[in-house]
Formats: structure tokens, C-alpha cells, sequence
């Protein structure tokens, strides 16, 4: 069991976390140059700022860029998410509550349902949406006029937005995976922030395992933070920030016990592969959701992992990285008989 206290005080370190202006954002150096000129522009004009889409993995950025968009605007900000919105009605009592100006951030945007996304295109164009009351025959649509208002949606999936919908959208922007010099100085000012002693090297220690991704970054520190208060003097070093990190399973290319389950069950079961996703969670014990959505695209942007028609293979990186000597070609394959080629995905 875990509490739910736990959570609230790390979202609440995460809010503290976050930059307030794009002076203060870590990274994106072409995103924030161009999100810079759109800003800019529009307060020099007094208007509301073109709308905005952010796409990229999870953890590099889009809420706090939507957040500092309201700031560097002087504008308050409404968050929501897709999977919220499921009628039209429920997105009309949002748009009609808004004010002059006012950012609505809306995440995970390409899971809100048809009908809501049929109402944003005229509230994105137009700033007007059409009510329907009644039913059947008796159904009258009654206009309803909207301020102006800025849009920012975010999406980890952007080949899921329909075009009428991406092309409403006067910026859009790309978040890149941060390099190791760029995560260094997010751990750097995250532990000023958090009152954090930490040496270059330990925060590069730190870096170098956090995937690309701030907020694993940041994470990845107050774990560090909680083993160099406990198990040394507080003061955060490579050794003490490798010793910790060792605790928390995660090695040197930021792999964690997830990730090398996968890798495991990939080389030891069924040889490097190739192997049908839902028999390599059924062998993990996960839910092919999990591994498919959460371990694998890691595993192939580390190129320990390929995916093939056939299904999932491992790479010979896989097998240095675990220490493992792959079959000599030609060799008979591990690989259960019944399993091979399953292409599942």
C-alpha cells in the first residue's frame, strides 16, 4: 500500500521544480527561440498568442512550457486533459467559462473524444461554439460567442491528431530528449532549489542514467538527496549518487528493473529473439501495454532492442550490456518451438 501523501509532496516538489519563464527553461534551445518570437510578437500587437502544440515524450517539458506561455503573457491558466473531456458539453462549459486571454492547457489532447474535437475546431477558429438543446427534430443549436483565448495541447502521440485538428494550431513544436551537458544543469539548479549538496560529478552521475528526461532527472535526485542524508553526510558525490542509484536499480545507461527484466527474459528464454510482444510481458509478468509503451521505446532509442516483423529482437549491445554471451550463428535457438516468429505486435 501506498499513501497518497507520498504523491502529493512529490507533485508539490515537482511544481517547485519547474521554471517560471523561458529565461529559466533548461534546454530546447530552438523551441524556446521560436515560442520566444511568438510571444513577443503578441504582446508588442496586445493580442492573444497564436495556439500552441507541443508534442514529445512524457517528462521533457510541455506542462511547464504551458505554464510559462501564461506567465510570459499575463494570462491565468486553466489545465485539463483529453481523457476529461469525453461529450461536447463538457468541453462547452469549459470554453464558456474562460476569460479575455486566458491559456487553456489541454494534455494528452488526441484522447479527447470525436464529438469535443468537432466543438474545438470552430472554438480554435472562430471563438464561437454552437450549443445544441433539445432532441430530434426539436434540436436548436444556439451560438455562443467566446473571448479570444489561447490554446496549448499537448500530445505524446502527435500521428493521432487528425490534420483539421493539427492544422488549427498557429505554433507547433517538438520536444527533443535533452543531452547529458543540458540534464547536468537541470540537476544543478534542481538541487540549489532543493538545498542539495551535490559535486559536478555526482550530478553528471545523476545525468548521465536519467534517459534524456528531466523529470527523471529530478526524480532520480531526491533519491540521491534521501541515500546521501541517510547513508553519508549529505553531500552528493559520483560514488555516493552510484552507490545510491545502485539501490534504486538503476545502472549506468539508466535501465531499470523493468527494463532489464525485458532484456533478460529477450536473452535467457528465447535466445535474443525474434519473439511475439505478448509472450515476452506474459514472461516479464507485465501487461503488454506496460512493456510495449513504457520499457520498449527506451530499450530502442539505447539500440538494445529491435522491432521486426517477426516480433522483438535483441541487439548484440544487449548482450554486452547484460554481460552475455549471444549463440554462434547457426546454433539451435533456444527459443521455444512454439514461440518463434510469433509476430504479435
Amino acid at each position: 500500500m501506498v499513501g497518497a501523501g507520498a504523491d502529493v509532496e512529490d507533485s508539490a516538489v515537482e511544481a517547485a521544480l519547474r521554471p517560471k519563464s523561458l529565461a529559466e527553461f533548461v534546454g530546447q534551445p530552438t523551441v524556446r527561440e521560436q515560442l520566444d518570437l511568438v510571444l513577443t510578437a503578441a504582446r508588442q500587437r496586445g493580442a492573444t498568442a497564436d495556439h500552441v502544440l507541443l508534442s514529445g515524450a512524457p517528462g521533457l517539458g510541455k506542462t511547464t512550457l504551458s505554464m510559462i506561455i501564461a506567465a510570459e503573457m499575463g494570462a491565468p491558466i486553466r489545465i485539463t486533459s483529453g481523457p476529461a473531456i469525453q461529450h461536447a458539453g463538457d468541453l462547452a462549459a469549459i470554453l464558456s467559462s474562460l476569460q479575455e486571454g486566458e491559456v487553456l492547457f489541454l494534455d494528452e489532447i488526441h484522447r479527447m473524444s470525436r464529438p469535443a474535437e468537432e466543438m474545438l475546431y470552430m472554438a480554435m477558429e472562430d471563438f464561437r461554439v454552437d450549443v445544441v438543446v433539445g432532441k430530434g427534430p426539436g434540436a436548436t443549436a444556439i451560438p455562443l460567442e467566446l473571448p479570444p483565448f489561447t490554446l496549448v495541447g499537448a500530445t505524446t502521440r502527435a500521428g493521432l491528431l487528425p490534420p483539421p485538428l493539427r492544422d488549427r494550431f498557429g505554433f507547433t513544436a517538438h520536444m527533443e530528449f535533452y543531452e547529458p551537458a543540458e540534464l547536468e544543469r537541470v540537476v544543478h539548479r534542481s538541487a540549489r532549489l532543493l538545498e542539495v549538496e551535490a559535486d559536478a560529478p555526482g550530478a553528471a552521475e545523476i545525468a548521465s542514467r536519467s534517459r534524456g528526461t528531466p523529470r527523471i532527472a529530478n526524480r532520480l535526485l531526491r533519491r540521491v538527496r534521501d541515500y546521501a542524508q541517510v547513508k553519508a553526510d549529505g553531500f552528493v558525490t559520483r560514488e555516493i549518487a552510484r552507490q545510491a542509484l545502485a539501490v534504486y536499480e538503476v545502472d549506468e545507461r539508466g535501465l531499470d528493473r523493468l527494463d532489464r527484466s525485458v532484456l533478460q527474459a529477450l536473452l535467457k528464454l528465447f535466445g535474443g529473439g525474434p519473439v511475439g510482444l505478448s509472450t515476452l510481458a506474459v514472461a516479464v509478468g507485465e501487461e503488454r501495454e506496460t512493456v510495449e509503451e513504457v520499457a520498449e521505446p527506451f530499450l530502442v532509442r539505447e539500440g538494445l532492442l529491435a522491432r521486426t516483423p517477426r516480433g522483438r529482437v535483441a541487439t548484440p549491445a544487449a548482450w554486452e550490456h547484460l554481460g552475455l554471451t549471444p549463440p554462434r550463428s547457426g546454433a539451435p535457438s533456444t527459443t521455444p518451438p512454439g514461440q518463434r516468429g510469433l509476430f504479435e505486435g
